[in-house]
């Protein structure tokens, strides 16, 4: 059953109304997470086993539906973590954005349903804040001094929970140590990026400062910056893109189209992808 409201929700309740194909339901302390048909745990791809290997076989077969080829296992691994570690971000860095509160939520605390779009969560084991939230008197909230701190909760409390998931998911990805962390990186900044261009401009510019300050590069076990430019659009105006720091391997199904974020897009082409995008 759902929890009662919490810290949290009011950021939750946000993210699912301004992006809807995510939704994210609060647990109750002792309530079992969801199971059965649709539902993994995060504690189950993580353990790399039968649980990882449905999973995966799910993008395989999405692969050849969608684009009538086969993808080689080591880019469908690259998909299947690229799909919950976007997700799996949020559930620290929206809450953060939002409210400047930071939940700590392990493997053990989350089970996400790809095909509906749901995620549930488990009460975290702690919840940072700044001096001054009301969250400050609740039980397991640490007060942290200032915004640097809090950011730096923030990218423990993700990198608490990639940490088993890009371990269990590197050797069939064929990536490994900073590659790996490379695709964490991208995850952080793209999700976020995404659901504050949803949140409207205004949002978007601030999350752009924010991701920035949050991954200025040299934050292991982070590998490169939030990496923002802001080149002139079509219509001169200033427009937000970046370079990843790793590549998605969507051009390996279908090389004609390639992310405006990827390395491998030219500097010439990126402006006009990423228009293309932010209009659409």
């Amino acid at each position: 059953m759902p929890a009662a409201a919490s810290p949290l929700t009011a950021a939750y309740d946000r993210l699912g109304a301004a992006l809807p194909a995510l939704t994210v339901t609060e647990l109750g302390p002792d309530g079992p997470a969801p199971s059965g048909e649709g539902w993994t745990s995060a504690a189950g791809l993580a353990a790399g086993g039968a649980e990882l290997d449905a999973f995966l076989a799910w993008d395989a077969a999405q692969v050849q539906r969608d684009h009538g080829r086969p993808a080689r296992p080591d880019v469908v691994a690259s998909f299947g973590l690229h799909r919950y570690a976007w997700a799996a971000c949020l559930l620290i860095t929206v809450p953060w954005f939002l409210h400047r509160r930071v939940p700590r939520l392990p493997v053990t605390h989350v089970s996400y349903h790809r095909t509906a779009g749901r995620m549930a969560v488990r009460p975290p084991v702690a919840l940072a804040c700044l001096p001054g939230d009301p969250a400050a008197a609740l039980p397991g909230t640490v007060v942290v001094p200032d915004e640097e701190a809090l950011r730096t909760r923030v990218r423990a409390a993700v990198a608490e929970h990639l940490e088993p998931v890009l371990h269990a998911f590197g050797p069939r990805a064929r990536r490994r140590g900073r590659a790996l962390w490379g695709m964490a990186t991208d995850e952080v900044v793209e999700g976020l990026w995404h659901v504050a261009r949803l949140l409207g401009e205004d949002e978007e510019r601030r999350a752009v400062r924010e991701l920035g300050l949050l991954l200025p590069g040299a934050t292991g076990p982070y590998a490169g910056a939030a990496a923002f430019r802001t080149p002139a659009g079509p219509d001169g105006a200033p427009l937000a893109t970046r370079v990843r720091a790793s590549c998605c391997m969507f051009y390996t199904v279908r090389p004609e189209d390639m992310c405006a974020t990827c390395p491998r897009t030219r500097d010439g082409e990126r402006t006009g992808k990423a228009a293309s995008a932010a209009a659409a």
